[in-house]
């Protein structure tokens, strides 16, 4: 039971550190066109945004835990898991950013969770 917590806490992760990353750089505004000031500008934004910095710190959480994970599970059990982050990004940015929510994209997340269940041995 323990290994599904560890799965838990690295899609729960995973998920906070993308929703957050895109909130606040969609606040930052355009990606400058040159290398340098792109360089600077990425930096700048990471350092002066507490939130933006607690979305790189979930992402070395998430990182901990799915080790914790391996630990517990094949690679190819846990793995398609991993996969449900994409259900939950797609869910929470339509619920809390105003994402889109396509036919295209509602149909390719109900075959992610056939394939989750179907690949883990769930059904």
């Amino acid at each position: 039971m323990l290994g599904y917590f560890y799965i838990a806490g690295c899609i729960i992760f995973t998920v906070y550190g993308q929703l957050i990353i895109k909130w606040r750089m969609s606040d930052m505004g355009e990606l400058p066109a040159n290398t340098a000031e792109k360089i600077t500008f990425l930096i700048s934004s990471l350092l002066s945004d507490a939130f933006l910095l607690s979305g790189f710190g979930a992402a070395f959480a998430a990182s901990l835990f799915w080790m914790a994970a391996m630990t517990k599970f094949e690679l190819s059990f846990a793995y398609p898991f991993m996969s449900l982050a994409f259900v939950l990004v797609l869910v929470l940015g339509v619920l809390l950013l105003g994402e889109t929510l396509t036919p295209g994209k509602a149909i390719g997340v109900s075959f992610i969770c056939i394939g989750v269940i179907i690949s883990t041995g769930l059904a």
